[in-house]
């Protein structure tokens, strides 16, 4: 008799204890039949050795587990014998009260307070056609016996479940723990490799763009014969060759999404990700696509990102779009989605669920696009993201009239694209 359940010390210790209440009960109904010499002891015997031989070949089934049809036969094989030894012995009363265990514990509730009921019934009945005294505890024995097994059985199966549910709640709590370090390890990476990757563009590509540059005027400007000319050459060349470098550099700390293919086919990638069936959102490109600096796609890439973070969070909206525009002098992204919006002039504490933005990402970061998937920027970094490349990010909304995070940055123009990083 397996129990499907998961098993532990205490419910082994209730196993072994049942175990040895019924077939000790079933002992003391030989003894007594035996030592008194009743008319019907070698049936009584008999009767006793097979229930306890079925009892335990049913014990040590594994197909016997609670609410199954294996189970209910052998219930009720187990009831039949006990039936036939209540008729020739009224001692076998007191096998009942194992009984009511079994059936709590194997039957569904429908059919197992039943079982007890009739169980009790049987007990009681053979008490009295058995020509045995009749007194109150007749009645209250073997009905107080079937309480107190429903009270037992019943009260171990709410713990039982409350157990497992703590056990749940503690293994989803762990498992939770486990993936927001893992997710902030991948954040710091994340943050970290595209901060050195903006000092690298910043301060070493530049500077070294600025020097081929210079080098490049100065051997313009010598005479052909002249003999720095070779030594301008090859400076010109070295910090050519240390400029591809720190290229190569930036682009292997750039984000994931932007190392195979294009910002456009990385923004196309995010939209099929975040679309659900709840949420459906397109992905539009529109002018002529120009070849764009690493820290203009990083940018562009991560307030996409963290606008459709937010409007998954947070707007309730059923439609979104991203929008990337080419234009003569800049490059802009448009976020927008159907939400609930938020009134962006409103304080920040007065914003609620509702009110938070779209970027909200948490607790009191105010404007939409507020926070990454990861949780690691809000809208303050976004701006200062915008700003250190000479753009500007707006945010409109309005309750019930969803949502639009806008960023424009303007093309370096007065940087070759051939030496843009």
């Amino acid at each position: 008799m397996d129990s499907s359940a998961r098993t532990t010390p205490v419910a082994t210790a209730l196993r072994l204890c049942l175990h040895a209440l019924l077939l000790g009960l079933l002992a003391l109904v030989v003894v007594r039949a035996v030592s008194d010499g009743v008319p019907h002891g070698t049936a009584v015997v008999v009767l006793a050795a097979v229930m306890a031989a079925l009892y335990g070949a049913g014990a040590a089934a594994p197909f016997v587990q609670p609410h199954t049809r294996a189970a209910a036969g052998w219930l009720a094989a187990l009831g039949a014998l006990w039936l036939a030894l209540l008729t020739v012995s009224p001692d076998a009363l007191w096998v009942a009260f194992p009984l009511y265990f079994l059936q709590l514990h194997l039957l569904p509730v429908r059919w197992g307070l039943p079982a007890v009921v009739v169980t009790a019934a049987a007990a009681i009945t053979s008490f009295v056609l058995h020509g045995q005294e009749v007194t109150p505890g007749t009645f209250i024995g073997p009905l107080l016996g079937a309480a107190v097994a429903v009270a037992t059985v019943l009260g171990y199966d709410a713990l039982f479940r409350e157990s497992e549910r703590r056990r749940e709640l503690i293994e989803e709590l762990v498992a939770t723990r486990a993936e927001l370090a893992a997710a902030g390890r991948t954040a710091g990476t994340l943050a970290e490799r595209e901060r050195l990757a903006r000092e690298i563009h910043d301060t070493l590509a530049q500077g070294l763009s600025s020097i081929q540059l210079l080098l490049r005027a100065a051997e313009r400007t010598l005479p052909e014969d002249a003999p720095a000319v070779v030594h301008v050459r090859r400076a010109r060349e070295a910090a050519q060759e240390n400029l591809a470098e720190a290229r190569r550099f930036v682009r292997a700390l750039s984000p994931p999404d932007l190392e195979h293919g294009s910002l456009a086919a990385a923004l196309s990638r995010l939209a099929s990700r975040t679309s659900t069936p709840e949420l459906s959102v397109r992905c539009a490109v529109s002018g002529t696509p120009v070849e764009l600096p690493t820290p203009y796609e990083v940018a562009l890439l991560r307030t996409a990102q963290s606008a459709l973070a937010n409007t998954v969070r947070h707007s309730g909206a059923r439609r979104a779009g991203i929008t990337l525009s080419f234009m003569e002098t800049s490059v802009s992204l448009d976020v927008v989605d159907d939400g609930r919006g938020f009134d962006p002039s409103a304080p920040r504490g007065d914003r609620g669920a509702v009110g938070r933005e779209p970027g909200g990402g948490g607790t009191d970061r105010p404007g939409s696009g507020g926070a990454e998937p990861s949780g690691g920027f809000g809208l303050p970094a976004m701006r200062a993201r915008a700003r250190s490349l000479g753009g500007t990010l707006s945010v409109e909304s309005a309750p019930g009239q969803g949502t639009a995070v806008a960023v424009t940055l303007p093309l370096p123009a007065a940087v070759d694209q051939e030496d843009a990083v």
